[in-house]
């Protein structure tokens, strides 16, 4: 079985099997009905996936694969905080008038700082250290800003990306604050695991390990007899990933630059309800 599946499958029977629920507790987040939306959560995931060996991405059910890379070129590549520039409409119940999230996601990755090589966003600053400082232990990224909170429509779930050079071999640690475990895991892991592919290409490197520590990994109320059922299927193997050999700037990426191959799944037809 795809070993995204099982790390999947594993943390899903964890959390509800051992986890502690909110029900006793006033929450922030609502169904579209007004309901409140309760969530059961284990504290403190740690998921390890060696890029090596396969993408990490569940085939319990499909990861809508595009959507994800073009959210992620949105962030890190666009880096912007509107959505209309992005082809999906998950970013709406967030969005103000003009289309803006606010000072979140894509806006702290494209803020300009001053360092004596130069001014640099901290994209720029991570592919200007893997070219000329690849041993520094200084490599990350950090979009949760305080000072800019109150500004934000929503304040960012994957936050930090620390980025680490052993030998000819890129390796990354992914922080999330929170995740919603059916709607965004396979989704996230899957996005930072080719937003490693990307800078380790551009960089003459080679992807290594993904690390995703989760300090809230939760299920949401009704979204429990879903993940039930979804645990009990039986995985397939693992898809691999293409990415267009060609590409050596950061900045020239496209969704059409990245396909899964072999990507098998099974049928999911439940329509699932998002807490905003």
């Amino acid at each position: 079985m795809s070993y995204a599946d099982q790390l999947f499958i594993q943390n899903c029977k964890d959390i509800l099997e051992n986890g502690v629920w909110d029900t006793d507790y006033e929450v922030r987040p609502v169904w579209e009905d007004g309901m409140p939306a309760h969530t059961i959560k284990r504290f403190g995931i740690v998921n390890r996936y060696d890029l090596t060996k396969e993408f990490p991405v569940i085939t319990l059910r499909r990861t809508a694969f595009k959507s994800a890379v073009d959210e992620l070129l949105w962030i890190w590549q666009k880096k912007s905080n509107n959505i209309r520039d992005l082809k999906s409409h998950i970013w709406d119940s967030w969005a103000d008038e003009t289309g803006s999230i606010g000072k979140a996601y894509g806006y702290q990755l494209g803020v300009k700082h001053h360092y004596k090589e130069g001014d640099f966003d901290q994209v720029d600053r991570i592919l200007y250290d893997l070219k000329h400082n690849p041993l520094s232990r200084r490599i990350m990224s950090n979009i949760y800003n305080h000072h800019d909170l109150s500004e934000m429509n929503l304040y960012p779930c994957a936050y930090s990306m620390t980025f680490n050079v052993s030998g000819n071999t890129l390796n990354g640690i992914l922080n999330q604050r929170s995740q919603d475990m059916l709607t965004a895991n396979s989704w996230n892991v899957c996005q930072y695991a080719i937003l490693l592919h990307m800078f380790a290409q551009v960089s003459g490197l080679k992807a290594g390990e993904l690390v995703h520590v989760i300090a809230d990994a939760h299920i949401y109320d009704r979204h429990i007899p879903m993940v039930e059922e979804l645990i009990k299927q039986e995985p397939f193997e693992g898809p691999s990933l293409w990415i267009d050999p060609s590409v050596k700037d950061f900045y020239q990426f496209t969704t059409d630059s990245f396909r899964l191959e072999h990507y098998n799944f099974h049928t999911f037809e439940h329509k699932i309800p998002v807490a905003i």
